[in-house]
């Protein structure tokens, strides 16, 4: 038997300790709050949902390099959205899904085919079970709105990321789609520690199939719009 692919496997997953198991985590079923590879951000690195959040700890001391340095040259970052387990994403997928919150402007339950409901949802939020968010390892920082990375302190702290990002490890995962990029709509805002998210991207494609996105509203489109295929895949950073 050929053990290193298994001590190679254990070393990766050994964190996993308390959750149920590795594809519960990938799918965002489990509470951050109880596990020792999480750790809780500090209020002076978060605003917003993300004050009493939680990132994997790598991610997050990642982030606290990062943002120090960011703020010697007069760029201020802070994490305004963290970790999103499934329960979370479901909240905010459903509350799109039924009309509670429009997306742009539209009330969505005014769409009667669900597959073209679910695209509208799409362009910014996951489904439950396909975000990025799940794992710990990708953060929302500053402001969730394009024109805020179009004014004069929004450019200035887009062009400082863009520079030296990946310094820390950190990527933009949902650039422009005009090279071709499938998925999401380009996001400034959103930034991945790759360190920890390519491995677990590649994970996912491993392990998680589509029937296995379910337990929420609209979750029968999830085949229909390759979900898997389209946004988990879409990414420009792998």
């Amino acid at each position: 038997m050929n053990t290193i692919p298994f001590i190679i496997s254990f070393i990766c997953c050994s964190w996993l300790v308390s959750a149920q198991s590795e594809k519960d985590y990938l799918l965002g079923k489990f509470e951050p709050s109880s596990q020792d590879s999480f750790v809780k951000l500090e209020k002076r690195w978060s605003a917003g949902s993300a004050v009493n959040g939680y990132l994997r700890k790598e991610a997050y001391e990642a982030f606290v390099k990062m943002a120090t340095a960011a703020r010697l040259q007069n760029v201020k970052l802070v994490i305004i959205s963290a970790t999103r387990n499934f329960d979370r994403q479901k909240t905010i997928w459903e509350n799109k899904w039924n009309g509670k919150v429009t997306v742009g402007g539209v009330n969505l339950t005014t769409l009667t085919d669900p597959t073209h409901r679910a695209r509208q949802i799409l362009l910014y939020s996951s489904m439950p079970g396909t975000s990025r968010h799940h794992w710990g390892t990708d953060i929302d920082l500053n402001a969730l709105e394009e024109s805020y990375f179009q004014s004069s302190e929004g450019k200035k702290v887009y062009q400082w990321l863009q520079k030296n990002a990946a310094t820390y490890g950190f990527c933009q995962p949902y650039t422009s789609k005009e090279q071709g990029r499938t998925g999401y709509e380009e996001e400034k805002w959103h930034w991945s520690y790759l360190p920890l998210s390519a491995d677990l991207l590649k994970r996912y494609n491993a392990m998680i199939h589509p029937d296995d996105i379910q337990g929420f509203l609209g979750s029968e489109t999830a085949g229909k719009v390759e979900v898997i295929k389209n946004y988990v895949n879409g990414v420009a950073c792998k």
